[in-house]
């Protein structure tokens, strides 16, 4: 009688690491215990990734906001007091929609603001 190596279970649960690492490279997409390796690590680097990408994100942003402030001869921290001191409570990710799509809005607002 021929004897069963693996179960049923650990061979899904192998196929199913198998399509998680499917667009690897070299070893890491068919071995198992070297792709189990590359998953795990793969999971940190997403992990870290969207944290640094939501930071260049906001980079971005103040980048166009200073640029669009230094084209009507603004200042950034000024403009930013002034809203706190107004008690308008709105990001930067919604100021550079505004600049992008609605630049005439952007300007009632400097104007509102005074500075």
């Amino acid at each position: 009688m021929s004897r069963v190596k693996t179960s049923f279970k650990k061979k899904k649960k192998r196929k199913k690491l198998f399509f998680l690492t499917k667009g690897f490279i070299g070893r890491r997409k068919n071995v198992y215990r070297i792709a189990k390796q590359a998953y795990l690590k793969s999971l940190i680097y997403s992990y870290r990734d969207r944290k640094k990408n939501k930071s260049k994100n906001r980079e971005k942003w103040i980048e166009k906001i200073n640029i669009s402030l230094q084209y009507k001869n603004k200042k950034y921290n000024i403009f930013f007091n002034k809203l706190k001191e107004k008690n308008i409570k709105i990001n930067r990710k919604m100021f550079f929609c505004i600049i992008k799509n609605k630049k005439k809005y952007f300007y009632k607002i400097l104007n509102y603001l005074g500075c």
